[in-house]
């Protein structure tokens, strides 16, 4: 089913699922600064929503991280900063590429083992692709274990949190269901 196949009384709820996940990740960005959970989000994404619908939100998503962290957290307007913002952007989008092909893939492993997964690939798509460009640039001091294990723990504390909102949400029809359960139930 499209969109513009649903009644007008439900068409406001896709808009209000994804205006309510980029508030989110706005509360996340003002308690976390640039520790963003972006990983978390990009999972979440892959494993609630239809890929446009997944890409979009990571992008929203990144976009709030940028305008808060520069018009309100006071990251600085030098191009460095603006460089690691774009690259940031970037490689949300690839994590949630990542989840979305991890999960399809182990699907039938089951909901728990597509979760797990799919956030195993966004974290590791996410942190290993920082880290890279770290190493060439030759600042790897951001990747001490106890920082890793910490931004780890955040990640996946928050993917938890959207993963129960999401439930919260579909329970309550705001948010839809997950995409393979669509497919099961068409």
């Amino acid at each position: 089913m499209h969109r513009h196949d649903l009644p007008p009384s439900a068409r406001w709820r896709r808009p209000l699922w994804l205006a309510l996940l980029v508030a989110a990740s706005i509360a996340f960005t003002l308690g976390f600064a640039c520790a963003v959970p972006l990983a978390a989000f990009a999972a979440a994404a892959a494993l609630t929503l239809p890929r446009r619908d997944a890409l979009l939100l990571i992008g929203a998503v990144w976009l709030a991280n940028q305008v808060v962290g520069f018009a309100i957290l006071g990251y600085p307007w030098q191009a460095d900063a603006l460089a690691w913002g774009a690259a940031l952007g970037a490689i949300a989008i690839a994590a949630t590429l990542a989840a979305q092909r991890t999960a399809t893939r182990v699907e039938k492993a089951g909901t728990a083992v597509a979760a797990l997964a799919a956030f195993a690939a966004a974290f590791a798509v996410y942190e290993g692709t920082l880290f890279a460009i770290s190493a060439v640039l030759g600042m790897t001091e951001d990747f001490a274990p106890d920082i890793v294990a910490w931004i780890f723990a955040m990640n996946a504390g928050a993917m938890i949190g959207l993963m129960l909102l999401h439930r919260l949400g579909t329970i309550v029809g705001l948010a839809p269901a997950p995409p393979a359960m669509r497919a099961r139930h068409a």
